[in-house]
């Protein structure tokens, strides 16, 4: 028997975003439902950022020791898959139970309803037999799932995602990785330096294919130096298993890729039509849901997250989630701005980057100046020695005299970017910029050089 239930809020997926905007809204007095399918917390804690940087971390530290040897004596390490695991299963995950996380929600007031939610109409959410109709309004805060590309003979195999691959307890021997962004090139150097055999296909013609193209180029060093395969401007034709390996063949030809695992990497998307957004008149085949600059999507409901198609990135939900909260609670604040939306791929080294690429800042019309200078031009950049390769890139809008995007790598280059994302979001001018005091010996210091490079 379906029952009716008015409430003030339902959200929509308790990912960062969810779980925050439902957790303060409680919080505030208000009457909060929130529905989440699978674990409250989302992709992020269970299945991506967090487990994959404990990955990373492990692997890191395995490069690093194979490092002492040329700079202050003598190192062994034998690599353990096993403590890996353990930590994702123990620390990250608690073994993808997210009690803790929904005891978080009901302690702030919120109620948890488990299953899985449409739009039924305005304000209106249906999930299972019970149907919650929002006086104020309803959050989606759905995230994306994996995009599986239609390869013949793909979909009949026991293919991973990033969720079999955080979920691992054992290495493979070898793994084929399809896709080059930063999922599957973070996962391949990981795999990789705990020695697994790992080629990575890459469709483009380069890896990171959405930075510049210096950041592409250093990934593929870092990969190679790891022992990776990089396959550039190679798309798969068919994928085939025969109960013990998998075999790629190429659009290119060639001798076919085996390999005991195959990680599909080739982006993610947002399901708007299972989320029954045609009940209130939005397209339910849009790639994204479309927001104004207080996350409003249509007459009482608002968006954020990954579905909003601003960058599949916790930070991006968390900082739209304050926005909707203010909006919902009818408090001022400004519009989203994405200007200096920063991302980071976390590779050995780090790739950061900020804002527009020079090739977006020129199709948007901008007079572009550039700079690319190596990390070493830093006295801290050449003391570090191996491992210490990396690069700042500036892009200026000339006409403005001020920074639009810039990118930093190097074995800190997600914190050296902190500088950088001011300067674009803030819009200093260069010329200021140009005349600060540079912290020595700091990776930070390349900045300066480089900014001595735009002239």
């Amino acid at each position: 028997m379906r029952t009716n239930e008015q409430v003030d809020v339902v959200v929509v997926g308790l990912g960062p975003g969810g779980e925050h905007i439902a957790g303060t809204l409680a919080e505030a007095g208000l009457d909060v439902v929130g529905i989440e399918a699978e674990l409250v917390g989302g992709e992020c804690p269970y299945w991506g950022c967090v487990p994959s940087k404990m990955m990373i971390r492990a692997g890191n530290l395995l490069a690093e020791a194979a490092r002492v040897p040329a700079l202050a004596g003598e190192a062994a390490v034998a690599p353990d898959w096993g403590k890996v695991s353990g930590r994702v299963r123990g620390e990250a995950t608690d073994d993808w139970n997210d009690r803790v996380a929904a005891d978080r929600l009901t302690a702030k007031g919120g109620r948890l309803v488990r299953g899985r939610a449409r739009l039924s109409g305005t304000r209106r959410v249906s999930v299972g037999d019970q149907t919650f109709e929002a006086r104020r309004g309803v959050v989606l805060a759905t995230g994306t799932r994996p995009r599986v590309p239609p390869v013949p003979g793909l979909a009949r195999t026991p293919y991973w995602t990033n969720r079999d691959a955080m979920a691992a307890k054992e290495l493979p021997a070898s793994m084929i990785v399809l896709g080059g962004g930063a999922i599957g090139v973070e996962l391949a150097q990981v795999f990789a330096r705990f020695g697994c055999r790992v080629t990575v296909v890459e469709g483009q013609d380069r890896l990171l294919s959405r930075e510049e193209p210096e950041a592409g180029e250093l990934a593929t060093r870092a990969l190679r130096a790891d022992g990776v395969s990089v396959r550039t401007a190679a798309r798969a034709a068919q994928v085939g298993h025969d109960g013990t390996a998998f075999t790629v063949r190429l659009e290119e030809g060639g001798e076919p890729l085996r390999a005991e695992r195959l990680l599909v990497a080739t982006g993610r998307y947002a399901d708007l039509a299972a989320l029954g957004v045609d009940t209130v008149a939005l397209d339910p085949a849009a790639r994204s849901l479309h927001t104004d600059g207080q996350m409003r999507a249509a007459d009482g409901l608002w968006a954020v997250g990954d579905i909003t198609g601003r960058g599949a990135f916790t930070h991006v939900s968390m900082y739209q989630a304050e926005i909707a909260v203010r909006d919902i609670l009818g408090q001022p604040g400004p519009d989203a701005d994405y200007r200096a939306l920063p991302r980071v791929t976390f590779t050995d080294p780090e790739i950061g980057a900020v804002g527009l690429t020079e090739r977006q800042a020129r199709q948007q019309g901008l007079r572009v100046r550039t700079a690319v200078v190596p990390l070493s031009s830093s006295t801290r950049g050449w003391i570090h020695g191996p491992g210490g390769e990396g690069f700042i890139k500036l892009v200026e809008d000339a006409e403005r005299g001020v920074l639009v995007g810039a990118t930093s790598a190097g074995p800190a280059g997600g914190e050296v970017l902190y500088g950088l994302n001011v300067a674009v979001h803030a819009e200093v001018p260069v010329a200021r910029l140009q005349h600060m005091i540079y912290t020595y010996p700091t990776f930070h210091r390349t900045i300066e050089a480089a900014l001595r490079a735009l002239n």
